[in-house]
């Protein structure tokens, strides 16, 4: 039994919960797509990438004595990226505009996060 019309539901409800959001994917934490709602992106890339980051954001955590990583926020000229760790084995990356309320996009991404690692954390490790 797949998890990914469970996740891409997650993704198609956080759209529909935060404003000026552009797209999400769940990718394993060595960047390994699980789903995806990324119109305009190329998710494989984009986990590939995500995977890097939260590597670097992992050994700044560690290296701080900050604890595990949580999430991370990256603010472009024309929007935001952010990453939430989703359990123990995934990662939420988030697309969205620069009109977006980062408050709202926290809040409710940090909740999909949450479910999203319980289901994923809840399938056999392959």
């Amino acid at each position: 039994m797949t998890i990914e019309p469970r996740i891409r539901e997650e993704l198609h409800t956080l759209r529909d919960q935060v404003r000026h959001f552009q797209g999400g994917m769940v990718a394993s934490v060595d960047g390994m797509v699980i789903a995806h709602d990324l119109p305009d992106i190329e998710p494989d890339g984009l986990a590939a990438l995500t995977a890097a980051a939260i590597g670097v954001a992992k050994r700044l955590t560690d290296a701080t004595g900050q604890g595990d990583f949580k999430e991370s926020l990256t603010r472009g000229a024309d929007g935001y990226i952010a990453a939430y760790s989703a359990g123990r084995r995934a990662v939420l990356t988030a697309v969205a505009s620069p009109d977006t309320n980062v408050g709202r996009l926290h809040l409710q991404a940090r909740r999909a996060a949450a479910r999203i690692g319980a289901l994923v954390d809840a399938q056999p490790h392959r």
